[in-house]
């Protein structure tokens, strides 16, 4: 099982990720650890990332989750994951307009985006309070611009972070437990 807590920055990717990893005992990755120094600074002097700075992080995630699979590991993934063409780059490793050279290097039949939704006014007075972090508030705006909600055919649970951590994260083990699921994953 592979799981990618998706959303804008500031949505709470790394905390639900990182404890719904905690309560399904498997392993957690934070996709900013592995944006390039480039990026990181791209983002901090508030300029957006395009999708060439995009496309090799993603890559690298990509590599990263098809290894994890290859060893028969379970993974939550945090990533922002904005656009439908960045989901398909880490389910297949290509660029939008590629195709997957094999087959074994497509996981999006068992790859689950859990898609943070909130609104622009709470995710800005989430961002207003977290200190350290690159990506300033002033990129928001970009953020929800970029946005291309999931929809079918991808594997997918939208859940709202009106919601405390715990509640999202009970929210999300209860949908891969009952495996009856309300959209379409």
């Amino acid at each position: 099982m592979i799981i990618v807590v998706m959303g804008v920055s500031g949505s709470g990717k790394t905390e639900v990720g990182s404890l719904l990893a905690d309560q399904l005992q498997c392993k957690f990755y934070d996709a900013d650890d592995y944006h390039p120094v480039e990026n990181k600074r791209k983002m901090s002097q508030g300029i957006p990332l395009n999708d060439q700075d995009r496309f090799p992080w993603l890559c690298s995630m990509h590599e990263l989750l098809k290894r994890e699979k290859a060893c028969g590991q379970h993974v939550v993934l945090a990533c922002s994951a904005l656009k439908k063409a960045y989901r398909k780059t880490l389910t297949t490793g290509q660029k939008p307009e590629g195709q997957c050279q094999h087959k074994e290097d497509d996981i999006s039949s068992r790859t689950l985006f859990i898609h943070l939704q909130g609104s622009m006014e709470l995710i800005s007075e989430r961002m207003q309070k977290r200190r350290g972090h690159f990506m300033p508030l002033t990129l928001l705006q970009s953020q929800f611009d970029t946005l291309e909600p999931p929809e079918a055919p991808e594997l997918f649970m939208t859940v709202n972070v009106q919601k405390n951590v715990l509640e999202i994260v009970c929210e999300v083990k209860a949908e891969l437990e009952s495996k009856t699921p309300r959209h379409s994953y």
